[in-house]
């Protein structure tokens, strides 16, 4: 890790996390509020048995600090042969330190390991901290015509949630050597 990193450490989720993976959720979310993306009525977390199931198959991790306690996760799962991440998440006061880096590069590690061609995910096109982020970490924009079947459900699954779906991509990049 970098000089803005050093203090921070990524480990595997425990169960115990779960309330606190919620909250890094819920704050971070907050970050949205405002851009108009987001129909705030409709918006739901994470569902939690989700969270707990995804944690105990050891497919969510954590940045910590030396106080263990979470201030940041990425959460991953196994769709149509490659690996999704489902949410990342950095609490606002410890951005911009390279967390988010290091996450995505965790997940990207564990699913080369896992022998998974690439990683996929949805994110709004052009937040900074969300499209232009993940192109520079590799990703590239998909096409409608890439769409999976299941990249078509996670998009009316968002719309009735209360995302702004005509702001969002779906994104891929590939790995090398699984």
């Amino acid at each position: 890790m970098d000089q803005r990193t050093h203090a921070y450490r990524i480990r595997p989720a425990r169960p115990e996390d779960v309330p606190r993976l919620r909250a890094i959720e819920d704050e971070a979310g907050a970050m949205f509020s405002g851009l108009g993306l987001i129909d705030e009525a409709l918006d739901v977390s994470f569902p939690l048995e989700d969270l707990a199931r995804l944690v105990g198959m050891g497919q969510v991790w954590v940045a910590c600090l030396e106080d263990d306690v979470a201030v940041g996760m990425v959460i991953a799962s196994v769709r149509e042969g490659a690996v999704y991440v489902e949410e990342m998440d950095v609490l606002p006061g410890h951005g911009r330190r390279g967390l988010g880096a290091h996450l995505l590069d965790r997940v990207c590690a564990w699913a080369q390991a896992e022998g998974h061609a690439a990683v996929t995910l949805s994110t709004f096109r052009d937040v900074p901290w969300n499209g232009p982020f993940y192109r520079k970490h590799g990703f590239r924009d998909l096409q409608p015509s890439e769409w999976t079947p299941g990249m078509r459900a996670i998009r009316e699954r968002e719309a009735q949630h209360g995302l702004r779906v005509a702001a969002r991509v779906f994104m891929r990049r590939e790995l090398g050597g699984g």
